[in-house]
């Protein structure tokens, strides 16, 4: 049974940074796709960051050079960095993964598996 778990969210600053965590269990990572998602209330879950098996990441145009997606040596963990927040990144974050290899979708219908998010909110 694939399971993932995120963790890090919480409640910072404007300007601050968190780490999200995504731990995964039941699921061999290659050549899966990796990526992270938002939702804000009252809005639709949009893309944030992605990461293929050969670590190659993408960003959304929102987030590119504020946020960095990487994962663990073993590759069963993957991470958020999340600098310089700003209120408007207040959201539940949530891991997910997919598994078709290639560069990572944007499009939450092609993610196989997903967390059960956590709560990032950024107070001005």
């Amino acid at each position: 049974q694939v399971q993932l778990v995120e963790s890090g969210g919480g409640l910072v600053q404007a300007g601050g940074s968190l780490r999200l965590s995504c731990a995964a269990s039941g699921l061999t990572f290659g050549p899966y796709v990796m990526g992270w998602f938002r939702q804000a209330p009252g809005k639709e879950r949009e893309f944030v960051a992605g990461i293929d098996w050969n670590d190659g990441t993408y960003y959304a145009a929102s987030v590119k050079g504020q946020f960095t997606i990487s994962r663990g040596n073993a590759k069963n963990t993957v991470y958020l960095q999340m600098d310089s927040l700003k209120p408007e990144d207040t959201a539940v974050y949530y891991c997910a993964a997919d598994r078709r290899p290639g560069a990572p979708s944007v499009r939450r219908s092609d993610y196989d598996y997903w967390g059960q998010g956590t709560q990032v909110t950024v107070s001005s």
